[in-house]
């Protein structure tokens, strides 16, 4: 089968949903500058540089009491922070609470019950029991094309990680098996490893 985006693929569901898989799912904690918390779960969620450490995260749709984007984006053009959360398998429920689209108004930290603790270096909170959790500072946001599509860059400025999760000075991602999206409605999560070193190594 091959087929071009702007002609349709008709499938009963869009296939570029499930092509580029598993995708880690960042769950983006952000403060309004009038104060309000919002947390909401991203799954166009990545690292993107070693030095210094940074991240990305897309939006890609809009809520009408937002001027074209969603809570996430137009809370840190307000403020300039944000503090992505590693969602673990454990979490799954809670965050899934979270990716409603919820009133402006609405704190999904309260929502859905989940233990918040402000972040050190950005004014944010975070989820409190998260496997790590990334404070960042805005770096760039990037409209693409299309409607209501951004992408919002930052550099990591603070790095939590639960005690449990490092083991032997390694962070052990199989003490918490993170959640990873997908396509259409369904989830996954990590259990097994393995390594391979480069050639060279």
């Amino acid at each position: 089968m091959f087929y071009r985006p702007e002609d349709g693929h008709g499938l009963k569901h869009n296939p570029f949903n499930a092509v580029v898989t598993p995708r880690p799912i960042g769950w983006i904690s952000t403060r309004g500058a009038d104060g309000s918390e919002n947390l909401a779960p991203y799954s166009f969620f990545n690292a993107v540089a070693y030095v210094p450490p940074q991240v990305m995260f897309a939006s890609t749709s809009a809520k009408p009491d937002r001027d074209g984007t969603k809570d996430s984006i137009a809370n840190i053009r307000d403020t300039g922070v944000f503090c992505v959360n590693i969602v673990e398998y454990e979490m799954r429920d809670v965050m899934n609470v979270t990716s409603g689209a919820w009133e402006r108004e609405t704190d999904e930290f309260t929502k859905a019950g989940i233990d918040r603790i402000e972040c050190e270096t950005i004014p944010a909170s975070r989820v409190a029991n998260a496997p790590a959790s990334l404070e960042c500072k805005l770096t760039q946001i990037v409209q693409l094309p299309g409607e209501a599509n951004f992408v919002a860059f930052g550099e990591v400025t603070g790095v939590h990680l639960r005690d449990d999760c490092v083991v032997d000075g390694m962070f052990d991602i199989l003490k918490y098996q993170p959640l990873t999206r997908l396509g259409y409605r369904d989830y996954s999560r990590i259990t097994e490893v393995f390594e391979l070193k480069r050639p060279g190594e």
